[in-house]
């Protein structure tokens, strides 16, 4: 019999999925492993959305993931968008995805002077420029490829979709980050090696179904393809691949699913479940609709307009404020909390969220609440 959740049972089901409770991985690679990938357009942004899913890790141990150890990979997958995803990951995820979104941005391609020939012949320059003098920050990049006679105006969006596109088509990454986390690119065979895996089309579409609900669920088709950025039958097709290993529930009336075996976390006791999130994060962007966990009351708070979603104070999984990180002189920090109503008995949750964000960015932080709460310190 299909079991029928409560909304206080659903949140606390996708906080679990989620890594936000329970126990939570002690290796950067693992987080990323098991949530999929997490969105990297923002490079901070990416790295912050570790802290709260992992135990014990900070700022330096995303860079080294990145930068020295290769264990993670950024490039253009979920959604058409800037992810960070793991190196055995990397191969089958553009295989499946990219195709998908090289295709989509065509017209978009075309529009900035990007017809199928000047990207071939980028594509070209692109391999025999990194090739030979890889990592290259972009800048540099594009006035090496006009040397090889494919010049792009530097001023337009062009060198950006040229350098997404030949991402999407399994030829670059991003590479190690300079100063301030200006991006470089370089060859993907070469960052990553051995280490990719190949899937078939059906198999990897059932392992990102499979990733997708161990991060996600409850959820639905509607939701993976929201999450995927893949069409409605693709994402019902990755469901059926996966049957065997999903429960049905149903939520509002409606089924969705889990793995099999979850089973919901009991209430907490000892004060609520408070998690500081900062922008792009999952929790915010992992479903087809935010309304469980977002009122709509508040929802231009979060996301104002266009793409951008702003840091989200998470208190038993409902979004009840905003905040914002500033720094100070030397090595002090200060999380000021916006709340959007009075956050009765939440104080000690944002004090010892804040003194985390301090411990893994390698600071003192100092926690403010607009409204007049006593600020505290760590």
């Amino acid at each position: 019999m299909t079991r029928s959740l409560s909304e206080d049972q659903v949140r606390r089901l996708r906080l679990r999925s989620q890594r936000l409770t329970g126990d939570r991985p002690r290796d950067v690679h693992e987080v990323v492993r098991v949530m999929g990938g997490i969105q990297a357009q923002d490079t901070a942004a990416s790295r912050l959305a570790v802290r709260p899913r992992g135990a014990g890790l900070d700022a330096r141990a995303v860079r080294d993931a990145c930068n020295r150890d290769r264990a993670l990979v950024r490039t253009w997958a979920m959604r058409g968008t800037l992810h960070m995803v793991t190196a055995a990951d990397v191969g089958w995820l553009i295989a499946l995805l990219g195709p998908v979104f090289a295709a989509a941005n065509r017209r978009r391609r075309l529009q900035l002077g990007l017809d199928d020939d000047r990207c071939a012949r980028g594509l070209r320059a692109i391999g025999k420029v990194l090739g030979a003098h890889g990592p290259l920050p972009r800048g540099e990049l594009v006035s090496r490829l006009a040397g090889e006679g494919v010049a792009v105006d530097p001023r337009s969006q062009a060198p950006a979709h040229l350098v997404a596109y030949a991402a999407m088509r399994g030829l670059v990454c991003r590479g190690p980050d300079l100063d301030d986390d200006e991006p470089t690119y370089v060859l993907l065979d070469d960052w990553v090696g051995e280490r990719r895996a190949a899937l078939d089309p059906e198999a990897a579409l059932a392992e990102l179904t499979h990733r997708y609900l161990g991060a996600h669920g409850p959820a639905t088709p509607a939701d993976l393809a929201a999450w995927a950025g893949i069409g409605a039958g693709r994402a019902r097709r990755g469901f059926e691949l996966v049957a065997g290993h999903l429960a049905e529930v149903a939520v509002a009336g409606a089924p969705a699913w889990t793995l099999a075996g979850a089973t919901v976390p009991r209430p907490r006791h000892g004060g609520p479940c408070v998690r500081l999130l900062y922008r792009f994060d999952d929790y915010l962007l992992g479903w087809r609709g935010r309304d469980l966990v977002l009122s709509p009351r508040f929802a231009r708070r979060i996301q104002a307009g266009g793409g951008w979603i702003h840091p989200a104070v998470v208190v038993d999984g409902r979004v009840v404020g905003t905040w914002r990180l500033a720094s100070r002189a030397g090595d002090r920090l200060t999380v000021t909390v916006e709340p959007f109503a009075p956050l009765d008995g939440a104080l000690p949750g944002l004090e010892a969220e804040a003194a985390d964000l301090g411990r893994f960015l390698g600071a003192t932080a100092t926690l403010a609440v607009a409204g007049g709460s006593p600020p505290a310190r760590r």
